[in-house]
């Protein structure tokens, strides 16, 4: 399979050239990569996108919207058609979905996704999934002198953004019948005990993209000379997991190095190359239990009540040798009772060239969860339409 991803805004363009860095380039998953962005500078700093790629659009920032996003929803119904036809630099006829990266709390990036993701629906008449991050409580509650205050925040966290947490609910409301999932990332629970956020960026990016790779390309088609899955993740599957319904997802992700060097001599997983190394049964499987058990019980891009997701998807990979399969089976088994469902699909994703065992699992169709209601009952208590 191959995904068209799009990154709209400045975050959302960090996060889509992030996913590109960490593509497996045996098992390429990404079919074009786009930024869009109104900030020229910001725009030519996305180095892994393609200059071709780059859009820049519009004559507006979030400081021009003042923060509004019922004018950046205006703002990308008046840009969704541009943005479109600058997808004809790639293929997105010929892709397989679209994964569109959003930072939520901006008015022009989250003013934009919903029309572009109703777009590209409309259009393409394929899955679209929305990767979205949650603003961070500094970047609109005070965090210095006098923390009732709500509204501004320490200088060295950048601008104050004290619509954030507003504009984030408002696009996800909006995403809500349009995007077929969405992805959250939330910054609040991954941003270190005294890291800025500047500090923090670069880091949660590559934690988003990591997971959301891990997940995708498990589905991708392997290269000529790349070891082959043996359990396949596809497009039916993910449609399976993910929905179609605007439901939210989470992933978790676990992972641990392991030898790599020596000959094959007892065929215990997977695969049974000549070339792979020397691994004992126990060590296989503890490496695989350790690693789909940091995924499923350790820190998720959005944390919830696991046994409220209604489908989840555990993908296993790394070296074929240290594939085992009971282990795997067992994962999927763990994580089916974890969330009660039957709607639990598996897949390997052998990395032959790899160091580590990973496991990514995403659980899907969560109900409403502890950061979502927070966010709420702060714009509730704290936000008056007058204040804009």
């Amino acid at each position: 399979m191959q995904f068209e991803v799009i990154g709209v805004g400045g975050a959302g363009c960090r996060i889509a050239s992030a996913i590109r860095a960490a593509e497996p380039a045996d098992y390429p998953f990404v079919g074009d990569a786009f930024a869009f962005d109104t900030d020229t500078e910001d725009l030519a700093a996305n180095a892994e996108i393609p200059e071709t790629h780059r859009h820049r659009y519009g004559h507006t920032t979030d400081d021009g919207l003042e923060g509004d996003v019922e004018r950046g929803f205006e703002f990308g119904r008046e840009h969704a058609d541009e943005l479109s036809r600058a997808l004809d630099e790639g293929r997105p006829a010929a892709s397989d979905g679209f994964l569109v990266a959003v930072g939520l709390g901006g008015a022009t990036g989250g003013g934009t996704v919903p029309e572009l993701v109703r777009q590209l629906r409309r259009e393409y008449d394929k899955p679209v999934y929305v990767l979205a991050t949650l603003p961070a409580d500094r970047e609109f509650v005070r965090t210095d002198a006098d923390p009732a205050s709500t509204g501004v925040k320490r200088s060295d966290d950048g601008p104050p953004r004290p619509y954030a947490a507003a504009n984030a609910i408002a696009t996800l409301e909006a995403l809500d019948g349009l995007a077929n999932a969405v992805v959250v990332f939330d910054n609040e629970e991954w941003i270190r005990r005294g890291e800025s956020l500047e500090e923090a960026r670069d880091r949660l990016n590559r934690e988003f993209a990591t997971r959301v790779v891990a997940a995708f390309a498990a589905c991708s088609d392997a290269t000529a000379d790349a070891a082959a899955a043996t359990s396949v993740v596809d497009g039916n599957d993910l449609r399976r997991v993910f929905g179609d319904t605007s439901d939210v997802a989470t992933i978790g992700y676990g992972e641990q190095e392991v030898e790599t060097g020596g000959g094959s001599r007892f065929g215990l997983g997977l695969f049974g190359k000549k070339s792979e190394p020397d691994v004992e049964a126990s060590a296989a499987i503890r490496a695989v239990e350790t690693t789909i058990n940091k995924a499923l019980r350790g820190k998720l891009t959005l944390e919830c009540d696991r046994d409220s997701a209604e489908r989840g998807l555990l993908v296993v990979g790394g070296p074929p040798a240290w594939l085992d399969r009971r282990a795997v089976a067992d994962g999927q088994r763990a994580l089916q009772s974890t969330i009660d469902s039957q709607t639990a699909v598996g897949g390997d994703a052998p990395r032959p060239d790899g160091d580590a065992v990973f496991a990514a699992v995403v659980l899907a169709g969560i109900e409403a969860n502890r950061r979502s209601d927070e966010l709420r009952e702060w714009v509730q208590n704290n936000w008056k339409s007058a204040d804009r």
